[in-house]
């Protein structure tokens, strides 16, 4: 009986303890943690990051994360990995601070084949999207593989179509993944180096948020923020002046402008389309300053005339194979990108004090109202 008894207390006991841990706040604020990113996969993609079964995956992440160091400057976050059975078994998602930002669907034991031009013949295969750039794809088995690369098809295995698939939203948010934290990171980095030029700036000059918004705005735009020494010491240079972190990011931009120019040129040469003066007057005009920042203030009948407009030169660059670049004079390349960054995603606007002189600028349009 005594043996009994100390069994039931014991189990009693067990029971209340757990209970009592299940209601320790320290579990719930758990739950609250958002993880910077997230890839969730279909349980017939879990093989791609078991390593017992071949896959790569995580190797992939760690080449990834190494690249947009290299490219952005930017640390991305490690990015947690999780199977999610509500979703489709071959479906993927990827997550930003818990929000779905981007999808797309995998065939493991299959390629998939892209028509960049060179197609001679076609071939049959399961019509799909490439995920990451939109474009019209074709999932083959492997016995097609070699007769599609033949057929002048670009072939990839899976898990290197969900790997530029991630690597294109990292750069696409990379605005958005860097955060105070990781600003005050690239700071202590470049203390180690330059001590006297972060001192002189933090805090006296500018906060670290302030900071930030300049490598935001940079990184929106898709410019390396790696090399933090120049930053900084234009930062250092204009800050007294003005404290509007857009107008700091366009001297910024001035300052980088061979490594702006080695992105956007080939064979030293750019090829663009330029705005009409009439259309840069009217949008300097146009220009509303306010505590909160500048914008641009048109009628809606000139923005009209200004986007068909530009749409129509754009759809010649782009039809020549070449990037959708506007170039504009320095005072109204912030403006004129604010204008059209909705309408048109994906454009590069670029001014002529970014462009290093020894470039041969080649006009293919004008945009003109």
């Amino acid at each position: 009986r005594g043996q009994k008894e100390v069994e039931e207390t014991a189990t009693v006991q067990k029971k209340e303890k757990s209970k009592t841990e299940a209601t320790k706040p320290e579990n719930i604020v758990s739950l609250l943690q958002v993880d910077p990113m997230e890839l969730e996969i279909g349980y017939s993609l879990i093989p791609l990051v078991d390593t017992g079964q071949g896959g790569d995956l995580l190797d992939r992440i760690v080449m990834i994360r190494r690249q947009c160091a290299l490219e952005l400057g930017l640390v991305v976050p490690t990015i947690r990995i999780r199977d999610n059975i509500q979703i489709k078994p071959n479906a993927y998602i990827i997550k930003l601070k818990g929000i779905e930002i981007a999808k797309g669907e995998l065939l493991l034991d299959h390629f998939l084949a892209m028509n960049s031009g060179t197609v001679f013949e076609e071939i049959q295969g399961i019509e799909t999207q490439e995920p990451a750039f939109g474009l019209p794809a074709l999932w083959i088995p492997e016995a097609s593989r070699e007769q599609a690369e033949l057929n002048g098809y670009t072939v990839v295995d899976a898990v290197s179509v969900l790997a530029t698939h991630l690597t294109e939203v990292i750069k696409a948010h990379a605005d958005e993944i860097l955060g105070r934290q990781e600003t005050q990171n690239l700071i202590d980095n470049a203390r180690k180096t330059n001590s006297t030029l972060v001192d002189e700036i933090v805090p006296d000059l500018m906060s670290v948020g302030e900071i930030q918004k300049v490598l935001a705005n940079l990184l929106r735009e898709r410019v390396s923020i790696r090399d933090m020494a120049t930053i900084l010491e234009v930062l250092a240079d204009y800050a007294r002046a003005t404290k509007d972190t857009e107008i700091l990011t366009e001297y910024v931009r001035h300052a980088l402008s061979r490594q702006i120019t080695q992105q956007y040129t080939q064979n030293n040469q750019l090829t663009c389309i330029t705005l009409d003066p009439t259309i840069e007057n009217r949008i300097a005009g146009a220009v509303q300053r306010t505590d909160r920042g500048s914008y641009v203030s048109l009628d809606p009948d000139t923005m009209q005339k200004i986007l068909a407009a530009l749409g129509a030169e754009l759809q010649k660059l782009t039809d020549m194979g070449y990037q959708p670049i506007v170039l504009t004079s320095p005072t109204v390349r912030l403006y004129f990108r604010k204008l059209v960054e909705r309408s048109v995603p994906g454009i590069i606007v670029l001014s002529h004090a970014e462009i290093e002189q020894t470039v041969e600028i080649q006009i293919i349009g004008v945009v003109k109202i």
